[in-house]
C-alpha cells in the first residue's frame, strides 16, 4: 500500500513549533500590510488608476504571499492529517499559487509602460513566487516515497514565502517614501 494513500497520520508534532512561529509572524505582517495599505490611500498619489494597478501589482500580492505562509502553517498544524490529505492540501495550494501567480504577472505587464520592473523586482516578484508554488506542488507529489524530504521542502517554502513578503513590503514602503518626498521637492513644498 503506497504512503500517500496509506490512513495513518502524518508525524508534525516536531514541526508544530516552526509553524506556529511562521503562521504568527505572516499573520502579524499581514496586518501591517493592511496599514501600508492605508498610508498609500492616503499618501495623495496624483494617478488614481496608477495607484490602484501598482496596489494590485505589488502591495496585494505581498499580503498574499503572508496569507499563503499563514494558510500553509495552518494546513501544518491540523492534527490528524494522513499522507493524502496532507499531500491534496500542499498541491491545491501550490497549484492555486501558481494561478495567482500568473495573474500577478499580468498586472505586471499592465503597468509596464509606467514602471520598469528593476532586477530586483524580476527576483522577488516574478522569480521565487512561483518557484515557492511550484516546491509545494513538488512536496506533494513526493510526500509517500520521501516523507521527511517532502516536509524539509514544505517549511523551507513557507520561510521563504515569508521573507518574499517581508522584502516586498519594505520595497513598497520604501518607495511610497522616496515617492512623497520627490512629489513635495517637485511641488516646491519642501519636506514635512
Amino acid at each position: 500500500m503506497s504512503a500517500v494513500t496509506s490512513s495513518a497520520a502524518v508525524p508534525l508534532g516536531e514541526w508544530q513549533s516552526l509553524y506556529v512561529l511562521l503562521g504568527s509572524s505572516a499573520g502579524a505582517l499581514t496586518g501591517l500590510t493592511f496599514i501600508v495599505i492605508t498610508v498609500a490611500a492616503d499618501s495623495g498619489i496624483r494617478n488614481a488608476t496608477a495607484r490602484l494597478a501598482g496596489l494590485r501589482a505589488f502591495i496585494t500580492p505581498t499580503a498574499v504571499y503572508f496569507g499563503s505562509a499563514l494558510a500553509v502553517s495552518a494546513l501544518m498544524s491540523v492534527p490528524g492529517h494522513t499522507a493524502f490529505t496532507l499531500a491534496l492540501c500542499l498541491g491545491v495550494s501550490g497549484l492555486g499559487g501558481l494561478g495567482y501567480w500568473a495573474t500577478v504577472i499580468r498586472w505586471m505587464l499592465r503597468i509596464s509602460s509606467e514602471y520598469k520592473l528593476l532586477l530586483a523586482d524580476w527576483i522577488w516578484s516574478v522569480l521565487l513566487p512561483p518557484l515557492c508554488y511550484a516546491a509545494l506542488v513538488l512536496s506533494a507529489a513526493l510526500l509517500g516515497a520521501h516523507m521527511a524530504a517532502s516536509l524539509y521542502i514544505v517549511a523551507g517554502t513557507t520561510l521563504l514565502l515569508l521573507f518574499i513578503g517581508i522584502h516586498n513590503a519594505w520595497d513598497v514602503v520604501t518607495w511610497m517614501t522616496t515617492e512623497r518626498h520627490a512629489r513635495r521637492e517637485r511641488a516646491g513644498t519642501g519636506p514635512h
